[in-house]
């Protein structure tokens, strides 16, 4: 017996890194897990490699007319919703200086609308109990250097859940965030120059108590974690799962 049989689970942008491997964890705790990508390709090898339990959505978060898409296919499975992570997102680096509306409106659209109005999307259909993961970062407890933005949009999120858990305490769902260290997937990777990526994961390993880099596997036990029962009584809280990073 899985700890989330018979439960259903939505994990945005699960087709890669932490999301991918969060939907592979859920699934085998027994749920059903809808995932969501914006391309088709990443979606249907993602949901291959789950299997039945899985179904994807082709969905943006950062464009709330194509929220819809995730709805119905809930609807559609029946059950409601037990858990949700809110892994879709991302962001660049941009010194102060060079900082542009763009890249501004880019950062907190995906971060901070495109995790707003997911959850408000599926309000509806959360069952009594369900669980809330919303996903933070380190970056918003520290000064990173180009790293502004989007440290900014991570501590709206980490704000989000303080209040969405005293909302929707009457509901019996519980809101927590989880704030992963420096954890190696393609999104990270992928903020570094071109031959600069080992340079960059070892500059950030430099900061981790435990000296490495995390593995998407192991925040995706602690989303397991969150979604389950066993955290019955977190919510409105931090969950730092980041090699000591922020702690030290």
């Amino acid at each position: 017996m899985g700890s989330l049989d018979g439960k259903n689970a939505l994990v945005t942008g699960g087709t890669a890194g932490i999301g991918l491997a969060s939907a592979r964890a859920l699934a085998e705790a027994g749920a059903h897990v809808f995932l969501t990508g914006r391309k088709q390709e990443t979606i249907d090898e993602a949901v291959a490699s789950i299997g039945p339990s899985a179904t994807g959505i082709r969905s943006d978060v950062s464009d709330p007319a194509q929220l819809d898409a995730i709805v119905d296919a809930i609807t559609a499975h029946g059950g409601g919703l037990d858990a949700v992570f809110t892994n879709a997102g991302g962001g660049e680096f941009a010194t102060l200086d060079a900082v542009t509306l763009e890249h501004y409106l880019d950062t907190f659209n995906r971060n901070v609308a495109g995790t707003m109005f997911t959850v408000q999307k599926v309000l509806p259909l959360l069952n009594s109990g369900a669980s809330v993961i919303l996903s933070g970062s380190t970056a918003a407890s520290r000064g990173i250097p180009s790293f502004g933005v989007y440290a900014a949009s991570k501590a709206a999120v980490r704000s989000f859940g303080r209040t969405w858990a005293a909302e929707l305490a009457p509901r019996g769902i519980r809101v927590n965030t989880l704030v992963p260290g420096p954890v190696e997937t393609p999104g990270l990777v992928g903020l570094a120059p071109a031959g600069g990526e080992k340079e960059l994961l070892e500059s950030l390993t430099a900061d981790v108590t435990l000296g490495r880099i995390g593995q998407p596997a192991e925040i995706a036990a602690a989303v397991v974690f969150l979604a389950s029962s066993a955290s019955s009584f977190m919510t409105g809280s931090e969950m730092f799962v980041d090699g000591g990073e922020v702690q030290t």
